[in-house]
């Protein structure tokens, strides 16, 4: 596979995996060293919880190689805001109430040096209460995209499926940030997205395969194998990221186990089927 496609699962930690990808008998702390030997990248699902001490990063980077990329969310506290279900509209991105953990966040994550992946702001859906429409969410992201330092990639993740358009697009790629490619049961595919707009907007692009949590959910809760066939989807990924592999310097792709059942097995699928129409497989 071309060193421009990089693809992993959304998370190492899974127990379920023990068996099927990891070896039996392996510990919670060894599962990251033995995820890098099997993928050259990882999404830290974890960082969307809470921030994580200085320490816990720098184990990341001690438990990988050269050349292994960790991505990573920002905290929910910065992209949702809200103590409950909800978000807050009203302190989401504002500085006055985020500014302290953002700073704690990228502090962190500095410590992955060359390790350091794209870090992702997964937006929930707003309803009209957060924001009432497309504009006002802009006029908060551009000057919170405006204030982050330029050390980090970024990427940006919506799920109102109306404001995917031009507006959005013209600001992402005005800061150079990626438009986040997710595969998410209630947002339309990529591949229909594309038809319609160029989807790129930094020099590298970051694919998330998230899936339906429900459907999944009511066929397995271990995570082990495979339990839905998204191989018509993956078709149409395949296609998509054949398109738009050759443009960037990185496209990153990740798997949640929630997209078929079992992440490792779901990208590794992605990737032979993109493989063979790269001339790479």
């Amino acid at each position: 596979m071309s060193d421009r496609f990089r693809y992993g699962t959304s998370s190492w930690s899974e127990k379920g995996w023990i068996g099927p990808f990891y070896p039996p008998g392996t510990k919670p702390a060894d599962m990251l060293s033995l995820y890098a030997t099997q993928f050259s990248t990882v999404e830290a699902d974890t960082t969307y919880y809470r921030v994580p001490s200085a320490s816990l990063v720098r184990g990341w980077r001690a438990k990988t190689p050269a050349g292994f990329t960790l991505s990573a969310k920002f905290p929910r506290s910065i992209v949702h805001a809200g103590e409950g279900q909800h978000p807050d509209g009203s302190k989401v991105l504002a500085p006055e109430h985020v500014g302290p953990e953002v700073d704690r966040f990228l502090e962190a994550m500095r410590e992955l040096g060359d390790r350091a992946g794209p870090l992702v702001l997964q937006f929930p859906y707003f309803n009209r209460t957060a924001f009432t429409g497309l504009a006002p969410f802009l006029a908060r992201l551009g000057p919170f995209l405006e204030r982050l330092p330029r050390d980090f990639r970024y990427g940006v993740e919506v799920r109102n499926k109306a404001w995917v358009g031009p507006d959005l697009l013209a600001l992402l790629k005005s800061h150079g940030v990626a438009f986040v490619l997710v595969d998410l049961v209630y947002m339309p595919h990529p591949a229909d997205l594309a038809r319609e707009h160029d989807l790129l907007t930094a020099d590298f692009a970051y694919a998330r395969l998230i899936g339906d949590r429900k459907a999944v959910e009511e066929r397995t809760t271990t995570f082990d194998a495979l339990v839905l066939d998204q191989g018509e989807k993956l078709e149409r990924w395949a296609d998509l990221l054949a398109s738009i592999v050759p443009r960037t310097r990185e496209t990153f792709a990740y798997a949640n186990n929630h997209y078929a059942g079992h992440g490792p097995a779901t990208i590794r699928d992605l990737a032979r089927r993109l493989g063979d129409r790269l001339g790479t497989a």
